[in-house]
């Protein structure tokens, strides 16, 4: 068993990763076996479940797998699952989410104070959430962890015995977007004792000595078993944002660090050979959550989908979709939804309708994405609109989810691959600095990331004295390109710098934003690409300071880089030059392009290993229907829906795509 860029493999077969939830403990018993049957029809073969600790656990302290209420017969469940030839995604927490009260949690473990998160005054961090409030457990608790093992430890043995292919588990999940259970500004929290000495041993680890630490903090050095963290931003200039880009980059430690403390405790629980996995939340961008850190902690990880029809979230996909795909592709994992929004919650920002999850989960297949998780499949309480009622009777919408998997599988799409030539980078120091830049605490950063809010609505203006306003003149210069190379249709995607070794593999043009600071790791990686022939652009000057923005030794070498520099005001960059630029190297490099009409309708192509293109997606976000027309070398395309034929003509196809719609089509070659 293990994973691989098209899905799961097991008994040496690669099994796509299309799965929807199903939550046993929410449905009367007699109703699971047409749930599931219903489930089934949609064309899944996983059923994914949480297993929630705050449900099996008492009030009196005792634990019910279906002891006293049947619902709760975990085991049951998953023979069940076992029985009608499905195979099954486990996600034991502790942390579920789930819409439940506490979270999933026991209610005594949140209102224990040595399992709670402490703001800067050493007061519980409260999380005013429906229906009932809640003080954050801490991912630094002692306290807390040891309580997690053991519910594992209680957990681990109810589970284990269905293990593939025994049973039908093959995946679990390790928590639940551990983005600091949404109190994830970054002065927040964490402040308890056991965190302040992780932050102290982070310090210890990152700087070695004393000394390098005084040279990087000034004033705010001090022994290292007495540095304290920030508590509120303050930085005057570009040296003092140094203190805050640490304290933020170790938030992103202590998280990747329970996170791999929870996966050691479930192996030892008896999971130990299912791969192990986390789903990023929406707006992961602007919380603790650093994909590269948490994929050293666990073996996959995978992003939450709840987006709507709208130009401003096609784009938000665009982003999110391609960086998981560079990433996920070049470390030979499937580009994995974990939660594929079916309905919404009730108190969740207005998703419209059905069109909404029919636009979110096919935009996210245009741009890449191989395999996602229906959430919800069947209905439960504090849920809208997934495609079966808690009685397991089929919904209209039903038909929607049929549709797609029967699409998905007769094209294979799972094998085929979506070619990017063209990367952007997203750097770990800019998502940091949007953090520590907020300008309107206590309001979540990761909400403006959600609407899709830039850093000129979101930070600080200041420049610090680096030249120029980082945040925003990073935003601009992204834009920029985005626009140019989208005007052309070519494909591009973006990549985590992270992980620029998986992220950039097979890149011909990598454009990295430098303002002012970068991880010398990632220079190292762009000098090379650069000696081995990829073309690497970058701007708006050379970085004179690293990751943490702290001044470099040297001056970096920029030899064999082209640089885009600041203009003026916003957007800080002359659009015309990167346009021009944009034709330049489509000439020098022969880009692959896929010329589209109108500039407000996006196409993408899926190849097969044999470079033959197989798919065609047209997306339309706007509230207008479109006559689009597209160059394609091919016979013609047919709907994957509606099953209709369309002839090219002189190497185009005219195709009509509704309002905030996506058409996928199968491309007959001839």
């Amino acid at each position: 068993m293990g994973l691989a860029r098209g899905g799961i493999v097991l008994a040496g077969e690669t099994v796509p990763l299309y799965s929807a939830s199903v939550h046993y403990w929410r449905l009367e018993r007699e109703v699971w076996r047409s749930a599931l049957l219903e489930t089934q029809k949609l064309g899944v073969r996983l059923i994914d479940t949480y297993v929630p600790w705050g449900v099996h656990e008492t009030p009196a302290g005792d634990m019910d797998f279906g002891e006293g209420d049947p619902r709760r017969d975990v085991a049951a469940f998953l023979q069940m699952v076992h029985e009608l030839g499905l195979l099954a995604i486990v996600r034991p927490g502790p942390h579920i989410n789930a819409e439940l009260t506490f979270f999933g949690l026991p209610e005594r473990i949140v209102w224990d104070p040595a399992c709670q998160a402490r703001s800067p005054e050493n007061n519980p961090v409260m999380l005013p959430m429906v229906p009932v409030g809640f003080p954050v457990p801490s991912y630094a608790s002692e306290a807390f962890l040891a309580e997690a093992e053991k519910w594992f430890a209680l957990v681990g043995p109810r589970l284990a015995p269905f293990r593939y292919p025994d049973g039908p588990i093959v995946l679990c999940q390790v928590d639940n977007e551990a983005a600091f259970y949404f109190r994830d500004g970054p002065y927040d929290q964490d402040y308890r004792p056991e965190a302040i000495a992780h932050y102290r041993a982070f310090l210890r680890e990152k700087y070695g000595t004393e000394e390098a630490l005084s040279r990087a903090y000034g004033a705010r050095a001090a022994p290292f078993d007495a540095v304290l963290p920030p508590v509120i931003f303050d930085a005057a200039n570009a040296d003092e944002l140094t203190w805050h880009v640490d304290w933020i980059e170790f938030q992103e430690r202590l998280v990747a660090m329970s996170l791999a403390r929870m996966k050691a405790a479930l192996a030892r629980a008896g999971l130990s050979e299912i791969p192990m996995f986390h789903n990023m939340t929406m707006g992961y961008e602007a919380t603790p959550l650093s994909a590269a850190r948490i994929r050293r902690a666990v073996d996959l990880v995978g992003l939450d989908y709840y987006h709507r029809a709208t130009p401003g979230e096609r784009l938000l996909i665009e982003r999110r979709t391609t960086e998981l795909v560079t990433r996920s592709d070049g470390l030979d994992e499937p580009a994995f939804a974990c939660e594929m929004a079916a309905g919404f919650p009730p108190f969740f920002f207005p998703i419209h309708d059905e069109s909404d999850n029919r636009f979110n989960v096919m935009t996210a297949l245009a741009y890449g994405l191989r395999g996602f998780n229906i959430y919800m499949a069947v209905e439960r309480d504090r849920w809208i609109g997934a495609p079966i009622d808690r009685h397991g009777h089929p919904r209209p919408s039903s038909m929607f989810w049929a549709k797609l998997c029967s699409a998905l599988q007769q094209v294979r799409f799972h094998e085929l691959v979506r070619r990017v030539p063209v990367r952007i980078v997203n750097s770990a120091l800019k998502r940091r600095l949007n953090r520590a830049l907020h300008a309107f605490s206590p309001a979540t950063p990761a909400l403006f990331a959600v609407l899709g809010s830039g850093s000129d609505e979101s930070c600080f203006e200041e420049d610090f004295g680096l030249g120029g306003v980082t945040v925003s003149e990073t935003d601009a210069f992204v834009a920029l390109f985005e626009t140019a190379l989208s005007a052309r249709g070519i494909p591009f995607a973006h990549a985590d710098a992270d992980l620029a070794d998986a992220s950039l593999q097979a890149a011909h043009w990598i454009i990295c934003p430098t303002a002012d600071g970068i991880e010398p790791s990632l220079w190292a990686r762009l000098k090379r690409a650069a000696a081995e022939g990829t073309r690497v652009t970058i701007g708006p000057r050379v970085p004179s300071r690293d990751d943490s923005l702290r001044p470099l030794d040297m001056p970096l070498d920029a030899a064999g880089f082209q640089v885009v520099q600041r203009v003026g005001p916003h957007p800080y960059f002359d659009p015309a030059a990167i346009t021009a630029l944009v034709a330049d190297r489509v000439g020098e490099l022969g880009l692959p392009s896929l010329p589209i009409a109108p500039p407000s309708v996006f196409a993408t192509i899926h190849e097969d290993a044999s470079a033959r293109p197989r798919v065609l997606f047209l997306v339309n976000p706007t509230t207008d229907p479109h006559l689009a027309t597209v160059r394609l070398d091919a016979a013609a395309v047919t709907d994957l829906f509606d099953q209709s034929r369309h002839e090219t003509r002189e190497n185009q196809v005219e195709l009509g795509v509704p309002a905030r719609s996506v058409r996928m089509l199968r491309i007959d070659l001839a």
